[in-house]
C-alpha cells in the first residue's frame, strides 16, 4: 500500500519524506488556505515546492466546476510538473474532464467519492485514482472501510486499472483497516502514520535494554 501525505505543509511533507516511507502528496484548496497559500502565482509556486520535496505523485485539485474550466486549469497545472496528478471532483462535468484527460495521457484522481456508483463511473472514466473519504463517512455513522471493500470488488470484477485511494484517513487503525481491505493508497496526515510507531510495549523493551547495558557498562 502506497502512504500519501494529505497537507499543504512543506514541514511535514520533508518529515514524512524523511521518515523513508512516503510514496506521494495529495492536496485540496482547504489545505492550501490552512498554510496561508492565496492567490495563483503562490499556489502553483507551492505547488512546484511540493514536488521538489518528494519522489512520487501530487495531486493538485482544479477549482473550476465546468468542462472548460477544468480543462484549462488541468492542463495548467500539469505543466508545473511530471508528478502532478489532476484532482478532479466527482461531479457530472467532473467525468466528463476525467474522460478528456484520460484520452490525452494525463493522470486524475477523482475526489469526492462517498459511493461505489461515483466510484465506478470514475473508473469508466479512466480515472488514475478515486478517493473515497473513509473519515467523513465515519463522521455519520456509515462504514468507510466497508465502501473501499466494495470499489475494490467491483473493480477487481472488471478488471479496471483505476487505484483505490483511501482520503480522509483520520488515525492508524484507518491506515490499518486500509491495508487489511487492500487499498491502494492512503492518503492522511503525518501524526496518523506517525502513530503507528508507538507502541507501549515498544518504549518498556527499549527502556528495558538501556537500562541493562548502563548496568554493564557504567
Amino acid at each position: 500500500m502506497k502512504f500519501f501525505i494529505d497537507t499543504a505543509n512543506l514541514h511535514e511533507i520533508r518529515e514524512a519524506q524523511a521518515l523513508g516511507v512516503l510514496d506521494g502528496v495529495t492536496t485540496n484548496p482547504s489545505l492550501m488556505a490552512k498554510e496561508g497559500i492565496s492567490g495563483k502565482d503562490n499556489i502553483m509556486r507551492h505547488y512546484k515546492a511540493i514536488c521538489d520535496i518528494v519522489d512520487g505523485d501530487v495531486s493538485a485539485e482544479v477549482i473550476s466546476v465546468d468542462l472548460e474550466g477544468m480543462i484549462r486549469e488541468g492542463e495548467e497545472l500539469v505543466e508545473i510538473d511530471d508528478k502532478i496528478v489532476v484532482k478532479i471532483p466527482m461531479i457530472k462535468e467532473g467525468v466528463k474532464a476525467l474522460k478528456y484527460f484520460s484520452s490525452k495521457g494525463i493522470r486524475t484522481n477523482c475526489t469526492l467519492i462517498f459511493s461505489a456508483g461515483q466510484a465506478l463511473l470514475a473508473a469508466k472514466a479512466g480515472a488514475t485514482y478515486v478517493s473515497p473519504f473513509i473519515g467523513r463517512l465515519d463522521d455519520i455513522s456509515t462504514d468507510g472501510i466497508g465502501l473501499i471493500e466494495q470499489i475494490l470488488t467491483i473493480y477487481r470484477n472488471y478488471g479496471f486499472d483505476t487505484q483505490v485511494l483511501a482520503a480522509s484517513v483520520r488515525h492508524p487503525m484507518h491506515i490499518i483497516q486500509c491495508a487489511e481491505v487492500g487499498a491502494d493508497v492512503m492518503t492522511g496526515p503525518l501524526s496518523a502514520m506517525e502513530a503507528l510507531l508507538k507502541h507501549p510495549l515498544t518504549d518498556i523493551g527499549l527502556e528495558k535494554f538501556l537500562a541493562d547495558y548502563n548496568k554493564g557498562n557504567s
